[in-house]
Protein backbone atom coordinates (compact mmCIF):
# COMPACT_ATOMS: atom_id res chain seq x y z
CA UNK A 1 0.00 0.00 0.00
CA UNK A 2 2.34 2.75 -1.18
CA UNK A 3 1.43 6.34 -0.48
CA UNK A 4 1.29 9.13 -3.02
CA UNK A 5 4.18 11.58 -2.70
CA UNK A 6 1.85 14.44 -1.71
CA UNK A 7 0.32 12.43 1.14
CA UNK A 8 3.75 11.19 2.20
CA UNK A 9 4.89 14.77 2.75
CA UNK A 10 1.96 15.47 5.08
CA UNK A 11 2.28 12.19 6.95
CA UNK A 12 4.88 11.88 9.69
CA UNK A 13 6.38 8.45 10.21
CA UNK A 14 5.43 6.60 13.43
CA UNK A 15 6.77 3.61 15.33
CA UNK A 16 5.32 0.45 13.79
CA UNK A 17 5.11 1.80 10.23
CA UNK A 18 6.52 -0.41 7.47
CA UNK A 19 8.85 1.46 5.11
CA UNK A 20 10.50 0.42 1.88
CA UNK A 21 13.97 1.81 1.23
CA UNK A 22 15.94 1.22 -1.95
CA UNK A 23 19.11 2.54 -3.54
CA UNK A 24 19.24 2.76 -7.33
CA UNK A 25 21.67 0.27 -8.90
CA UNK A 26 22.35 -1.34 -5.52
CA UNK A 27 19.91 -4.29 -5.42
CA UNK A 28 21.27 -5.58 -2.11
CA UNK A 29 20.21 -2.27 -0.54
CA UNK A 30 16.50 -2.74 -1.11
CA UNK A 31 14.74 -3.46 2.17
CA UNK A 32 11.42 -3.33 3.94
CA UNK A 33 12.06 -1.97 7.43
CA UNK A 34 9.76 -1.56 10.41
CA UNK A 35 10.09 1.56 12.53
CA UNK A 36 10.98 0.25 15.97
CA UNK A 37 9.15 1.28 19.17
CA UNK A 38 11.93 3.79 19.92
CA UNK A 39 11.24 5.48 16.55
CA UNK A 40 14.41 4.31 14.84
CA UNK A 41 15.23 2.14 11.85
CA UNK A 42 18.34 0.22 10.91
CA UNK A 43 19.59 0.17 7.32
CA UNK A 44 22.78 -1.39 5.93
CA UNK A 45 25.74 1.02 5.81
CA UNK A 46 23.56 3.90 7.07
CA UNK A 47 23.30 2.39 10.54
CA UNK A 48 20.60 3.36 12.99
CA UNK A 49 18.54 6.41 12.01
CA UNK A 50 15.77 8.37 13.69
CA UNK A 51 12.60 7.95 11.60
CA UNK A 52 9.64 8.71 13.85
CA UNK A 53 8.32 12.24 13.46
CA UNK A 54 9.98 12.75 10.08
CA UNK A 55 8.36 13.00 6.66
CA UNK A 56 9.36 10.55 3.95
CA UNK A 57 11.54 13.16 2.24
CA UNK A 58 13.31 14.04 5.52
CA UNK A 59 14.15 10.39 6.12
CA UNK A 60 15.25 10.03 2.50
CA UNK A 61 17.73 12.90 2.99
CA UNK A 62 19.07 11.27 6.19
CA UNK A 63 19.63 7.91 4.48
CA UNK A 64 21.20 9.60 1.43
CA UNK A 65 23.65 11.57 3.61
CA UNK A 66 24.78 8.40 5.40
CA UNK A 67 25.16 6.37 2.19
CA UNK A 68 27.08 9.20 0.48
CA UNK A 69 30.04 8.12 2.63
CA UNK A 70 30.12 4.85 0.65
CA UNK A 71 28.67 5.68 -2.79
CA UNK A 72 29.03 8.74 -5.02
CA UNK A 73 25.65 10.46 -5.34
CA UNK A 74 23.39 7.64 -4.09
CA UNK A 75 19.80 7.78 -5.35
CA UNK A 76 17.67 6.71 -2.40
CA UNK A 77 13.94 6.09 -2.46
CA UNK A 78 11.91 5.85 0.74
CA UNK A 79 8.23 4.99 0.67
CA UNK A 80 5.59 4.04 3.19
CA UNK A 81 4.54 0.49 2.46
CA UNK A 82 2.06 0.21 5.31
CA UNK A 83 0.85 2.64 7.96
CA UNK A 84 0.71 0.69 11.20
CA UNK A 85 1.79 3.03 13.95
CA UNK A 86 -0.56 5.97 13.60
CA UNK A 87 -3.28 4.63 15.90
CA UNK A 88 -6.02 6.06 18.09
CA UNK A 89 -7.93 4.13 20.75
CA UNK A 90 -11.67 4.49 21.35
CA UNK A 91 -13.27 3.13 24.53
CA UNK A 92 -16.70 3.08 26.13
CA UNK A 93 -20.14 3.54 24.64
CA UNK A 94 -19.34 3.14 20.94
CA UNK A 95 -20.50 0.41 18.57
CA UNK A 96 -17.05 -1.10 17.99
CA UNK A 97 -14.54 -0.04 20.67
CA UNK A 98 -10.88 -0.61 19.91
CA UNK A 99 -8.10 0.93 17.90
CA UNK A 100 -8.18 2.54 14.49
CA UNK A 101 -5.33 3.47 12.19
CA UNK A 102 -5.40 7.07 11.04
CA UNK A 103 -4.54 7.30 7.36
CA UNK A 104 -3.09 9.94 7.40
CA UNK A 105 -5.12 12.22 9.73
CA UNK A 106 -8.64 12.29 11.13
CA UNK A 107 -10.63 14.39 13.56
CA UNK A 108 -12.76 13.27 16.52
CA UNK A 109 -16.04 13.06 14.58
CA UNK A 110 -14.42 10.99 11.84
CA UNK A 111 -12.95 8.62 14.43
CA UNK A 112 -16.35 8.14 16.05
CA UNK A 113 -17.86 7.42 12.64
CA UNK A 114 -15.17 4.81 11.92
CA UNK A 115 -16.20 2.82 15.00
CA UNK A 116 -19.86 2.86 13.99
CA UNK A 117 -20.92 5.81 16.12
CA UNK A 118 -22.02 5.89 19.72
CA UNK A 119 -24.50 3.64 21.52
CA UNK A 120 -27.87 4.98 22.74
CA UNK A 121 -26.43 5.01 26.28
CA UNK A 122 -23.49 7.31 25.51
CA UNK A 123 -23.15 10.57 27.41
CA UNK A 124 -22.53 12.63 24.28
CA UNK A 125 -21.54 15.86 26.01
CA UNK A 126 -19.06 14.20 28.36
CA UNK A 127 -16.61 12.65 25.88
CA UNK A 128 -12.94 12.95 26.86
CA UNK A 129 -9.74 12.69 24.85
CA UNK A 130 -6.54 11.71 26.65
CA UNK A 131 -3.37 12.95 24.97
CA UNK A 132 0.13 12.17 26.14
CA UNK A 133 2.53 15.11 26.16
CA UNK A 134 5.91 13.71 27.07
CA UNK A 135 5.58 12.31 30.58
CA UNK A 136 2.25 13.96 31.37
CA UNK A 137 -1.25 13.57 29.97
CA UNK A 138 -3.68 16.23 28.86
CA UNK A 139 -7.46 15.81 29.18
CA UNK A 140 -9.46 17.39 26.34
CA UNK A 141 -13.22 17.72 26.67
CA UNK A 142 -15.45 17.06 23.67
CA UNK A 143 -19.15 17.90 23.47
CA UNK A 144 -20.65 15.86 20.62
CA UNK A 145 -24.02 17.60 20.94
CA UNK A 146 -22.46 21.00 20.29
CA UNK A 147 -20.78 19.75 17.12
CA UNK A 148 -24.01 18.12 15.91
CA UNK A 149 -25.73 21.51 16.30
CA UNK A 150 -22.93 23.35 14.50
CA UNK A 151 -21.52 25.02 17.63
CA UNK A 152 -18.00 25.04 19.09
CA UNK A 153 -16.60 23.38 15.98
CA UNK A 154 -13.04 24.15 17.08
CA UNK A 155 -13.28 21.31 19.60
CA UNK A 156 -13.40 18.78 16.72
CA UNK A 157 -9.62 18.53 16.83
CA UNK A 158 -7.27 16.57 14.62
CA UNK A 159 -6.24 13.47 16.55
CA UNK A 160 -2.64 12.53 17.24
CA UNK A 161 -1.15 9.06 17.35
CA UNK A 162 -1.76 7.52 20.75
CA UNK A 163 -4.82 9.62 21.63
CA UNK A 164 -7.50 7.80 23.62
CA UNK A 165 -11.15 8.78 23.16
CA UNK A 166 -13.39 7.84 26.09
CA UNK A 167 -17.15 7.84 25.53
CA UNK A 168 -18.88 7.32 28.92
Amino acid sequence: MGQENNNSEKYLIHAGDLLEISVWREEYLERAVVVQPDGRISFPLAGVLEASGKSVSELQVSVTEKLALYFPDPVVTVSIKEIRGNTVYILGQVQRPGQIVMNPVIDVMQALALVGGTTPFAELNDIKILRRNGKSQELIEFRYGDIARGRNLEQNIILQSGDVIIVP
